[in-house]
C-alpha cells in the first residue's frame, strides 16, 4: 500500500470518483486538503454562504448525473449546509457533504466551533460515515461516494480536522459500480398483462426516467402503446413536451390537458416516480387522479412502491430498463394490446384537450390593460427562452405559477426545490448547473422575497466568471402567503408587503449586468440578451400584484375567533 498523508488519501479518492469541482466557502478546518485540490485537477468554486454550495452541488449533480461536492468550516459552515442538503434528499441528488469537525482531541469540551455534526444530517441522508482515524479516511469517503449514486441521494461524510495531518498506509479503492435491474420477472409479467388489456393507459414520467437517462425507452414504449404521457409534479422535462403524446406536467399549476387525460386512464404507468402528494392533489377544481385505475408503479427504491397511492403491481426496478423491459413483453405477446385498436380516439381526445388548454392558458396570460401581470411576464419567457436552456425555480406564487408554461425537449433542463420548497434554491441551483454544462443557458426564477437569500450569490458569479441569468420577478410582496391572507384573514397583511430597492442598479454594483424592464415587449429581447451574455445578468421583472391560486387549500381553513380583553380578533 502506498504512504501518504490523510488529505492526500481524501483528495486522490475524489479524484478517482471523477470529482471536478467542489463549492464550499474555505475554511482552516481542511486546509491541507485544499492546498492539494487544483493539482488533482479539482477546482474549488468559492462561495458567498454554505447553503448557496449545497445547492450548488444539487444542480451540478441533477444536470451532470454525476456527484455534486460541497465543503465548509467545522461547526457554523456545516450547520448552513441543512438546508441545501435537505433539498438534494428529496431531489434525489447524489450531493456528497463534506463536514470538517472540531479536533478528536477536544471534543466535548465545548471548544470553538464545536458541535455534533451527524446528528443533523441523519433524516436527509442516505449514509454518514464519521472518519474515527486517519487510516479510514479513503475507505469511508469512497463508502459515501459510491452510495450517493447508488442510493441517488446526499451523503455525509464526517471528518474530526486534526485527521487530515498524518503519514498512513493506504489502499485507494476502484469506485463501485452497481448495475441496475429492471426488476422482477413476476412483477414485470403482470405489468405487461396489465398494459395489454388495457383500452385508455396513461404514463406517468417521474425524476427517475431522467435519472435513468431513460426518456428514449418511455418514448418508445409511449409510441407502441400509443399511451398519453404525463409528467409528475415539477419534472416537465422527463418526457418531450413537443411530442404528440406529452400532455404536460401534473400537480400544482399544471397542465389541465395532462390532468383531464389522466382522469380518463383505466391502467397508469407510474414510471419513476413515488407519485408524491402535493404532486397529485386536486388543482382547478379538478379530482383527477383516477381511483379505479388500475397502477403499476416502477421505482427503484422499493419503500415508496405504495406509499402514496394504491398499487396494483409494484416494480422495484429501474425505469429505464423497466420501460425497455416491458415493451419486449409487449410485442412478444401473442395478442396485440387492446389499447392500440382503439388509439385513434384517444389520440383525438388527447389533441382536443391540449388545444384547449392551450386557449385557456392564452387567455389567462392576457393580463389587465396596461400592466405586465406574471403570467404574461411568464407567457413572454416561455418565448424567449433557448431551447437547450436549463431553467430553476424558487418556491413562491410566480415561481410556482411558472409550472404552466415551463416546456422542455431533453432531459436535465429543470430544477426546483421539489417538495422540501425552500426559498433561496433556484439561483445557487442554476449556477451548480452552469458549472455542470457551461454550454448550455442556466436560468433561474426567484421571486422578490427569495432573492432577498440568494442575491449575495451574485458575487460568486462575477469571482468565478459563471454566467448564470437570474430572472427576478418583483411585485413588493410574498405573494404566496399574502394570498392566504387574502382568502383567510381578511386582507390582514403582517409581513407579506415588501419594499424592495432596483434589484438590477444593485447587480450592476456587485459587478454583474442588471436589466430591469416593466413591459411584456420588452421581457424576451431582454432574456435574449441576458442568456447571451457572458457575463451572469439580473433581469428585474417588474409585475402588478395579480395571485395565482394558493399551494394548499387543504391546509388551510377559515378562522374562528372571539373577542378578547381589549382586542377585537374577530375576522370579517
Amino acid at each position: 500500500m502506498p504512504r501518504m498523508t490523510p488529505s492526500e488519501a481524501f483528495v486522490e479518492t475524489m479524484a478517482a470518483r471523477g470529482v471536478t469541482h467542489v463549492f464550499g466557502i474555505v475554511g482552516s478546518a481542511y486546509m491541507d486538503a485544499l492546498d492539494i485540490f487544483e493539482p488533482a485537477g479539482i477546482r474549488f468554486i468559492s462561495v458567498a454562504h454554505e447553503q448557496g454550495a449545497g445547492h450548488m452541488a444539487d444542480g451540478f449533480s441533477r444536470i451532470s448525473n454525476r456527484h455534486g461536492v460541497c465543503i465548509a468550516q467545522n461547526g457554523p459552515g456545516i450547520t448552513n449546509f441543512v438546508t441545501a442538503i435537505a433539498a438534494a434528499y428529496w431531489a434525489h441528488s447524489p450531493v456528497v457533504c463534506i463536514t470538517p469537525e472540531s479536533g478528536s482531541g477536544t471534543m466535548g469540551l465545548g471548544g470553538f466551533q464545536e458541535v455534533e455534526q451527524l446528528a443533523f444530517f441523519e433524516k436527509i441522508t442516505k449514509y454518514q460515515a464519521h472518519v474515527s482515524r486517519p487510516d479510514r479516511i479513503a475507505e469511508l469517503t469512497g463508502r459515501a461516494f459510491d452510495i450517493a449514486l447508488a442510493e441517488r441521494g446526499p451523503t455525509q461524510v464526517n471528518i474530526p480536522r486534526d485527521h487530515f495531518y498524518g503519514d498512513i498506509d493506504v489502499e485507494l479503492r476502484e469506485p463501485l459500480r452497481v448495475e441496475r435491474s429492471p426488476g422482477g420477472a413476476a412483477s414485470l409479467d403482470e405489468a405487461a398483462a396489465l398494459l395489454r388489456g388495457a383500452s385508455f393507459p396513461v404514463i406517468v414520467a417521474g425524476g427517475g426516467v431522467a435519472m435513468a437517462e431513460g426518456v428514449g425507452a418511455l418514448q418508445a414504449l409511449a409510441e407502441y402503446l400509443s399511451a398519453p404521457v404525463v409528467t409528475s409534479y415539477l419534472h416537465n422535462d422527463s418526457f418531450p413536451a413537443s411530442h404528440a403524446l406529452s400532455c404536460g406536467p401534473l400537480g400544482y399549476q399544471g397542465s389541465k390537458a395532462a390532468m383531464r387525460t389522466i382522469a380518463k386512464a383505466d391502467v397508469v404507468l407510474a414510471l419513476g416516480t413515488r407519485l408524491g402528494p402535493f404532486g397529485t392533489l386536486p388543482q382547478y377544481g379538478l379530482e383527477y387522479w383516477p381511483d379505479d385505475a388500475k397502477v403499476i408503479q416502477v421505482d427503484s427504491d422499493q419503500r415508496v412502491l405504495g406509499l402514496v397511492k394504491p398499487v396494483t403491481v409494484g416494480v422495484h426496478g429501474d425505469a429505464a430498463g423497466a420501460a425497455n423491459e416491458l415493451l419486449e413483453r409487449l410485442k412478444a405477446g401473442a395478442d396485440a394490446p387492446a389499447c392500440i385498436a382503439t388509439s385513434g380516439p384517444r389520440l383525438e381526445q388527447v389533441a382536443a384537450e391540449k388545444i384547449s388548454w392551450k386557449e385557456e392558458l392564452d387567455g389567462m396570460s392576457v393580463g389587465a390593460q396596461g400592466e405586465l401581470s406574471p403570467r404574461r411576464a411568464l407567457r413572454e419567457l416561455e418565448r424567449a427562452m433557448p431551447q437547450d436552456a436549463i431553467v430553476s425555480t424558487d418556491i413562491g406564487n410566480i415561481c410556482s405559477v411558472a409550472n404552466s408554461y415551463l416546456r422542455f425537449e431533453q432531459p436535465s433542463s429543470f430544477l426546483a426545490a421539489m417538495s422540501f420548497g425552500n426559498c433561496g434554491y433556484a439561483f445557487p441551483t442554476a449556477i451548480g448547473a452552469k458549472v455542470a454544462a457551461p454550454n448550455r443557458p442556466a436560468v433561474a426564477y426567484v421571486g422578490d422575497g427569495a432573492w432577498g437569500m440568494s442575491l449575495q450569490e451574485t458575487l460568486t458569479c462575477v469571482r468565478e466568471n459563471i454566467p448564470v441569468t437570474a430572472v427576478v420577478f418583483n411585485n413588493g410582496q410574498w405573494g404566496a402567503e399574502k394570498k392566504n391572507q387574502i382568502d383567510y384573514y381578511a386582507d390582514r397583511f403582517v409581513g407579506t408587503n415588501l419594499n424592495n430597492p432596483s434589484f438590477a442598479e444593485i447587480a450592476r454594483a456587485m459587478g454583474a449586468n442588471g436589466i430591469r424592464v416593466s413591459s411584456a415587449d420588452e421581457v424576451g429581447d431582454a432574456l435574449r440578451t441576458a442568456t447571451a451574455s457572458d457575463k451572469a445578468t439580473i433581469l428585474e421583472v417588474v409585475v402588478n400584484q395579480e395571485l395565482g391560486e394558493p399551494f394548499r387549500r387543504d391546509a388551510l381553513k377559515k378562522p374562528v375567533r372571539h373577542l378578547a380583553k381589549d382586542r377585537d380578533y374577530t375576522v370579517t
